[in-house]
């Protein structure tokens, strides 16, 4: 089985391109495209793949109600995917501790992201309610050889 680190160095190779599938309240799947990375958890610094989704999307209707996901990286024909349960924290899922504004950042630069503006980038994610998405890597799996 693949390691995060494996997921973790493909990230890079597509600018932290990645899809993110979960599921509906029918059981069907829903997959789209984000940026995401691999980063520390904020509070107990186990590594976690992060993404950030905004506040109105169908994907963050469907974490809330059904806190698991898988996310896929690939870069040519090379692959690798986290599964795993979702942690939510932004405006609308707060969590002790946690300043959303350095952790939404964190998951921007862990995706590869730079920014020479940061207070405009703060004020964008709050105007958008955006929440970032803490996936524990449960099973990683990748195409990669071994």
């Amino acid at each position: 089985m693949a390691e995060i680190a494996d997921f973790a160095r493909l990230v890079a190779g597509e600018h932290g391109l990645a899809v993110v599938s979960t599921q509906r309240a029918d059981g069907t799947v829903q997959s789209t495209v984000v940026n995401a990375g691999v980063l520390d958890h904020p509070v107990t610094g186990e590594p976690r793949v992060g993404f950030v989704v905004r506040g109105s999307t169908r994907k963050l209707v469907n974490l809330r109600a059904r806190p698991r996901t898988t996310v896929v990286v690939r870069v040519g024909w090379e692959w690798a995917a986290a599964e795993g349960a979702t942690e939510l924290i932004g405006p609308d899922d707060p969590a002790d501790g946690v300043d959303v504004r350095l952790l939404l950042r964190a998951v921007f630069t862990a995706a590869g992201g730079t920014h020479d503006d940061w207070e405009t980038y703060d004020k964008v994610m709050a105007d958008e309610r955006r929440t970032a998405v803490l996936v524990t890597p449960e099973r990683v799996y990748s195409n990669a050889p071994r």
